[in-house]
């Protein structure tokens, strides 16, 4: 198992890697160029800023097993469909039961983004402590869960 996180602007990269750390789990960060990233446990990889670069780098270096984390509900899809569990930043986990009706709900709400201004869908909060530490407790969920199922 290793874990692969899409490591641009994510919020979470330091409980990842506290979390991979006290498991011995290896960990990678991927980012674009136009990120700087350093890390004293995990290995880094920067990819050219092409517009999805990181998302297809990331893919095509997971395994079934791994996990992936991530904020982007198509690296998600990619990474289950490839028998990587897969992660978002709040702690919710990406499951073959829900990617499908996570995917139609970004579908419209780029469509009514695009449609008027009149119905501009409002961003994510401002991220707060109880969000790293609902993070915290799934991920460690999540991996506790894997090494039972080993």
């Amino acid at each position: 198992m290793q874990i692969f996180v899409d490591a641009d602007a994510c919020p979470v990269v330091g409980i990842v890697e506290s979390l991979a750390e006290k498991y011995n789990i290896p960990t990678t960060l991927l980012c674009d160029t136009n990120h700087v990233l350093y890390s004293d446990y995990s290995d880094v990889i920067i990819v050219g800023a092409g517009a999805d670069a990181v998302d297809y780098k990331l893919i095509s270096i997971c395994l079934k097993g791994d996990i992936v984390v991530s904020q982007d509900y198509g690296v998600a899809a990619m990474a289950l469909g490839k028998g990587a569990y897969a992660i978002h930043q709040s702690g919710k986990w990406y499951t073959d039961e829900n990617i499908d009706q996570m995917l139609m709900e970004r579908h419209l709400n780029k469509k009514a983004r695009r449609s008027s201004h009149k119905n501009h869908i409002k961003g994510p909060r401002k991220r707060i402590e109880e969000d790293d530490v609902r993070f915290a407790q799934s991920f460690e969920k999540m991996i506790q869960t894997i090494i039972q199922v080993r």
